[in-house]
């Protein structure tokens, strides 16, 4: 039986959308040509925040121009290089396993050939590479292969049981089930940006800015402390 739907999802995902905007706006920059980078990003991207993400990448890069450098790189040189990550060692050796799968899967250190998979199988592919998780499959398939996903981390989590979509103790594994199987697919991308946003900008964690939020007269949380 299919799930219920979100409580007023459209009206909700408007009026992010009208503060937001990330619907209607491309943002090419978040995808990558090759859609490995953009894993390797996301594996980069676990347990810290995107400035040290970024450089770790940009870092590795600048070492090892190639995936296949990279590939014949010791664990601890790549180590070295990824350390404004955090747990480098740790992150090294998934990066050290994915690769030669990659290159014995797809002949190349490629997985632009995703793209053509269908979506289950692709996400299934990937949720089986050492150290990727659901949601770092999901940004890779939203993000870099163009595929319908919803990646949710801890803002996009907050605000679906802010909202009242999720229950308190629902891991976000299971959010994401549930809003990928009961949300326009077409929105997936832009409402998923919309809620990071959201989260950071008005929806915090502690001191949330209930009176500037768009989705007030909607929100469950929003009523309760206001009661």
């Amino acid at each position: 039986m299919q799930p219920k739907k979100p409580a007023r999802y459209k009206e909700i995902l408007d009026a992010l959308e009208s503060v937001w905007g990330n619907e209607a706006r491309p943002s090419p920059e978040l995808g990558h040509e090759e859609p490995l980078d953009g894993l390797i990003l996301t594996v980069l991207s676990q347990h810290t925040n995107d400035r040290n993400r970024d450089k770790a990448f940009a870092n590795l890069k600048r070492l090892y121009p190639t995936w296949a450098q990279v590939n014949d790189a010791s664990v601890e040189v790549i180590s070295d290089a990824i350390r404004t990550a955090g747990l480098g060692n740790m992150k090294a050796e998934k990066i050290k396993k994915i690769l030669p799968l990659l290159k014995e899967k797809f002949g190349d250190y490629s997985i632009k050939d995703l793209a053509n998979w269908e979506l289950c199988d692709a996400y299934e592919y990937l949720v089986g590479l050492p150290g990727v998780g659901v949601k770092t499959a999901a940004c890779v398939l939203v993000f870099d292969l163009g595929m319908p996903a919803f990646p949710v981390d801890t803002h996009v989590a907050r605000i679906a049981k802010r909202l009242g979509w999720a229950p308190e103790k629902m891991s976000a594994e299971k959010i994401q089930e549930y809003l990928e199987s009961t949300l326009p697919p077409e929105r997936f991308r832009g409402a998923h940006l919309n809620m990071i946003e959201h989260g950071r900008g008005i929806c915090d964690a502690r001191k949330p800015k209930c009176g500037e939020c768009p989705a007030k007269k909607w929100c469950a949380y929003g009523k309760k402390i206001q009661a």
